[in-house]
């Protein structure tokens, strides 16, 4: 019966837009026998994606309330479902795996879940990247941009802070979960925001500090002084993370090092890519060495070159250069992926590129 539950758990994860793919070694399954008991894996497949009061859970699914609403309660406090606060009560929700995991690091700090889930998350995110549509979108540094046509707020992180009216910082759960088994580099620990435009939202939080507007913004800029690149969701609305990534312990920039396209496009939707001018490149380095976190800078004969679709227009080597040789240039009409207009679009869009159902789910 274990093993069975656990085989289900499995399946339906996989059902999901965000997808839950098998591996030879089956570390997929250590790493959910590590985090659900068997009961929790049992009433995690009754959730659905709409999230419902611990009442309707019982009523839909005919379980005795007071046999459950334990294990929901905790399951929700630990990130193995959603559980949002409401006038109406506490809504409990099927959660995905990449959420499950990030609650799992954050909150949990433990040690061989981290090291489960490094063995596991290339697999993982090979599956969640190289499927369409894109699950982030790199948004250039600001200053970088003077486009005419740049003004619709999906492209500028600066509106989508003045949209919001909640923030916190807290670690940046790659680069903690790589410290945690060892492999930590030395880009700051910190780097995640959290958004939100509901007031008070992160106040009750652990391990969140609840900053000001302003400190986000000066937050975003001391982010593109380290050389960190920020990654949001590719959605219009829905917008409640702010990541700043570096391109070794990000698991999504970490895919890309790793998969080593020549056409990075695919894997990271962007507006912009860099472009350098030969004659004014001085050939110092510092764009390749220092500020580009997914090798799209090679050396040149006599200047440095941008492989113009390896480039996921971050626009960090332009602040840096010296000699004002690169500029950030936008993408051809035919060339732009808009993002899509909210998260359930997105997860429909998602169903369909890998041919799963989810409706019984939702």
């Amino acid at each position: 019966m274990s093993n069975d539950i656990y085989r289900k758990l499995a399946r339906v994860l996989d059902t999901l837009p965000q997808g839950f793919p098998a591996t030879e070694s089956g570390v997929e399954m250590k790493l959910l026998k590590k985090v659900f008991t068997p009961e929790e894996a049992d009433l995690f497949c009754d959730l659905k994606m709409n999230p419902e009061t611990a009442e309707q859970i019982a009523e839909r699914t005919g379980r005795p309330l007071d046999s459950f609403s334990e294990t929901l309660n905790s399951m929700g406090m630990r990130g193995l479902s959603e559980m949002e606060p409401t006038e109406d009560g506490v809504l409990f929700g099927i959660n995905q795996w990449l959420w499950i995991h990030d609650e799992q690091v954050l909150f949990q700090q433990d040690e061989e879940f981290a090291a489960l889930s490094d063995s596991y998350l290339p697999i993982f995110m090979k599956q969640l990247m190289e499927n369409n549509p894109s699950f982030h979108r790199t948004i250039p540094v600001q200053t970088q941009i003077a486009d005419s046509r740049e003004t619709m707020s999906f492209n500028s992180l600066s509106k989508l802070l003045e949209g919001n009216q909640s923030f916190a910082a807290h670690d940046c759960v790659c680069r903690k979960e790589k410290r945690m088994i060892g492999q930590g580099c030395d880009f700051p620990a910190g780097g995640c925001l959290s958004i939100s435009s509901e007031p008070g939202a992160f106040d009750d939080i652990p391990g969140f500090d609840v900053i000001s507007k302003e400190q986000a913004h000066e937050s975003l800029r001391k982010f593109e002084e380290d050389g960190l690149v920020h990654q949001v969701s590719n959605t219009i609305g829905d917008q409640w993370y702010i990541c700043n990534c570096c391109g070794c312990c990000c698991q999504f920039l970490a895919h890309v090092n790793r998969a080593n396209m020549a056409d990075n496009w695919v894997l990271v939707n962007s507006n912009y890519y860099a472009e350098i001018d030969t004659d004014a490149c001085t050939a110092c380095g510092v764009c390749k060495d220092e500020r580009c976190q997914v090798n799209a800078i090679s050396e040149g004969e006599e200047a440095y070159l941008v492989a113009k679709r390896k480039c996921i227009g971050c626009g960090l080597c332009a602040g840096t250069c010296p000699t004002d040789a690169i500029r950030m240039v936008m993408k051809k009409q035919e060339e732009l992926v808009p993002p899509l207009k909210s998260e359930a679009e997105w997860m429909e869009a998602r169903g369909r590129a890998r041919g799963v159902d989810f409706s019984d789910y939702l």
